[in-house]
């Protein structure tokens, strides 16, 4: 990824979690009064969702290298 990508990502995630302070919330549930839960939710989704995968693929997919049984 190029270089503003980066600076890109970082200023959304820093305005999305102002956000969070200045926009006022419904407590119907207990999460909504977490300060910035959607966020750490969504990243830490993220990360199951990547290990999971690269499980999965080294699992399934993955094969040895004497595959040919040379």
């Amino acid at each position: 990824m190029k270089r503003w990508h980066w600076w890109t990502l970082g200023v959304l995630a820093a305005v999305s979690l102002a956000a969070e302070f200045v926009v006022p919330h419904d407590p119907s549930h207990w999460w909504t009064v977490v300060p910035a839960f959607y966020m750490i939710f969504g990243f830490l989704g993220c990360l199951l969702f990547i290990f999971f995968s690269k499980a999965l693929g080294k699992l399934f997919l993955q094969q040895s290298e004497d595959y040919y049984g040379e």
